[in-house]
């Protein structure tokens, strides 16, 4: 969408409702940005190697984050949904498109909470660890 490609969107659209090309190129790379570092956070909680945060409060940080995860998605499904989302649409098989292209991602907060449960029973029982 940033680089100009209409990604089911007309140019009008594009250009009045997104802002692309102007302001809305750097929020959608910002955005894709944002969610490269969120998808690097659940490798904080399958790998013991590196520990920024005491085991609790990592922890706590991952629920927070899989409740939002859920909360995102339920909101996703409602836009989706509604006729002010499917009216930007230039075609049928964009929407189509669209809807195979982001049904994976409906996984991701389940997957979330999978990784947090499994980091959470396993550091349960760690108060504070100390290194010799």
């Amino acid at each position: 969408m940033a680089s100009g490609i209409h990604v089911g969107y007309s140019k009008q659209v594009l250009r009045d409702v997104f802002d692309i090309p102007g302001w809305g190129v750097a929020y959608v790379v910002g955005l894709s940005a944002l969610t490269e570092l969120a998808a690097l956070f659940p490798l904080l909680l399958v790998s013991d190697r590196w520990r920024p945060l005491r085991p609790r409060v990592l922890a706590t940080l991952a629920w927070t984050a899989s409740v939002v995860l859920v909360l995102v998605a339920l909101w996703q499904l409602v836009v989706a949904f509604t006729v002010e989302s499917r009216t930007y649409m230039s075609s049928g098989a964009a929407q189509t498109v669209w809807g195979f292209g982001y049904a994976p991602l409906f996984a991701v907060p389940a997957l979330m909470t999978a990784v947090t449960w499994s980091y959470t029973r396993r550091h349960r029982g760690l108060r504070h660890v100390t290194r010799a």
